[in-house]
C-alpha cells in the first residue's frame, strides 16, 4: 500500500509548537476598521503591519462610493468578466486607471494575485523566458510557474547578474519581471538599469507596482514616475488592496497586449468578477490620489522619520527606501518572541521568518500609513526601543 497523502498534515507540528510557547502570530481577529489603531482580540493595538499606506480604507468618500455601488449593482456580478460579470463600472475604472498610470489600456482582475498569474502565464509561452529577481513576490513566482516558459532568477537588484542571465538566453523572447518596491525589504528596483538592459537586448519589462502605486512619484504613479521614465515599462501590474483601499488588480499596457491577456488569462476567464462594492471603492480612491496629495507627502515624511529613528536606535533596516521598514532581529525564534513582546506592549506587527528571508536574518516587518499620528509614531518607537533592548537585537 502507498503512503497516506494526509501524512504530511498529521505531522505538521510547527503551529502547535508556536501556540504552546505562546508565540503564534497569525490569524488574529481584527474587530474594527483597519486604521492606525485597531481592536485585536478585544484589545487596542497600534498597527505597524498594514498596507493601507494612504489611510483610505475608512475614508468617508470611499465608504460612500462602495455603498452606492452596492445600491446600483447589488452585491455580486454572479459570473466571470468573460461572460456575464462585466458592468460599466468595471470598464469605467479600467479607463480611469489607464489614464492615471499613462498606459493605453488596463484590465481589472479579481485580485492582485490573479493579475500576476493571469498576465504572466498567458504572455510567456514555450521557448520563451521569464527573468525574475530572486526576491520577487510569490504571486510573480506562481505566475511564472503557470506559464509554459522557462523561469530563471537573478540576484536581488544585481544588474551584473541580470545581464549575465539575459546574455545566456539571448535570441529568445524574454520578459524581465520585478517588483517596484520589494514587499519585505522595502527597497526599490533599479528601473533605469533594468530598462537600459532590456532595450539593449530586446527584452520586455513587467513591473509589479503593488507597493509603489500611490507611494512613489509626485503623483503616486509608481516607479516609472519616481525615476522620470514614464511610458517605458511594457507591462505594469498594480493591486487595489493597498493604496487603493479595496481588492483587485490591474494590468496595464498597450491595447494589443491587454486585448490578448483579456482573451487568454485563465484567472480572468474562469474567476468570478470583482464585486461592485470593491469596484466603487477603487473608483473613488483613484480620484483621491489626485485631490488629496497631502497624504502622500505625510507618508514620505513619516517613513523617513521612522527609518532614521530606528537606525539611531541601532536597528538594521537593510536597504529600505519606502514605507516598508524591515528590522533585522536574528533567528526565527527571536522574531516570534519579539512579535509577542510587542503585541503585549500594544503593537501589532508582522514577524517574517525563513524561508521568506535568509536564515539568521528574520525580521519584524513594519509599514506605515499617512494617517499614523505623531503620538502613534512616538509610541511605536518607545516600544520598539524597549523590546529591542530586552532582546539585545540593537547594535
Amino acid at each position: 500500500m502507498g503512503s497516506d497523502i494526509f501524512e504530511k498534515c498529521f505531522n505538521f507540528d510547527v503551529v502547535g509548537d508556536l501556540k504552546m510557547k505562546g508565540f503564534y502570530p497569525y490569524f488574529h481577529k481584527i474587530e474594527s476598521v483597519q486604521g492606525p489603531e485597531v481592536i485585536v482580540d478585544g484589545e487596542k493595538k497600534v498597527v505597524v503591519c498594514s498596507n493601507n499606506y494612504l489611510g483610505l480604507a475608512n475614508h468617508p468618500k470611499v465608504v460612500e462610493a462602495s455603498i452606492a455601488a452596492i445600491k446600483k449593482y447589488g452585491t455580486s456580478c454572479t459570473g466571470s468578466r468573460f461572460l456575464n460579470g462585466t458592468n460599466d463600472l468595471h470598464e469605467k475604472v479600467e479607463k480611469k486607471f489607464a489614464r492615471f498610470i499613462g498606459k493605453e489600456e488596463a484590465i481589472l482582475f479579481t485580485t492582485g494575485h490573479h493579475s500576476n498569474l493571469g498576465a504572466l502565464s498567458s504572455l510567456v509561452g514555450k521557448n520563451e523566458v521569464l527573468i525574475t529577481d530572486k526576491l520577487d513576490h510569490a504571486s510573480i513566482i506562481d505566475g511564472c510557474r503557470l506559464s509554459f516558459g522557462e523561469m530563471v532568477r537573478f540576484r536581488h537588484n544585481d544588474m551584473l547578474d541580470l545581464e549575465r542571465q539575459i546574455i545566456r538566453y539571448k535570441g529568445r523572447g524574454m520578459l524581465i519581471v520585478v517588483d517596484g518596491i520589494f514587499s519585505m525589504e522595502g527597497d526599490i528596483a533599479n528601473l533605469p538599469e533594468i530598462l537600459r538592459l532590456a532595450k539593449k537586448y530586446a527584452a520586455r519589462v513587467f513591473v509589479d507596482e503593488a507597493h509603489s502605486l500611490g507611494v512613489l512619484g509626485e503623483n503616486g504613479r509608481g516607479t516609472e514616475e519616481y525615476f522620470n521614465m514614464e511610458d517605458d515599462i511594457d507591462v505594469l501590474m498594480a493591486t487595489a488592496s493597498k493604496s487603493l483601499a479595496s481588492i483587485g488588480g490591474f494590468i496595464a499596457s498597450k491595447a494589443e497586449v491587454i486585448n490578448y491577456i483579456r482573451h487568454n488569462a485563465r484567472t480572468m476567464i474562469f474567476t468570478a468578477s470583482l464585486p461592485p462594492a470593491c469596484v466603487g471603492a477603487i473608483d473613488m480612491t483613484l480620484d483621491l490620489l489626485a485631490t488629496e496629495p497631502e497624504r502622500r507627502v505625510r507618508l514620505v515624511e513619516t517613513s523617513e522619520k521612522m527609518r532614521s529613528a530606528f537606525k539611531s536606535m541601532g536597528y538594521d533596516t537593510g536597504h529600505s527606501q519606502s514605507p516598508i521598514i524591515p528590522l533585522v532581529v536574528g533567528s526565527d525564534l527571536v522574531a516570534f518572541k519579539m512579535w509577542k513582546m510587542l503585541f503585549d506592549e500594544g503593537i501589532f506587527a508582522s514577524p517574517v521568518v525563513t524561508p521568506a528571508v535568509q536564515e539568521g536574518r528574520s525580521i519584524i516587518r513594519t509599514s506605515y500609513m499617512a494617517t499614523h499620528s505623531d503620538d502613534n509614531l512616538n509610541f511605536i518607537l518607545e516600544r520598539f526601543e524597549k523590546v529591542g533592548k530586552q532582546l539585545n537585537v540593537l547594535t
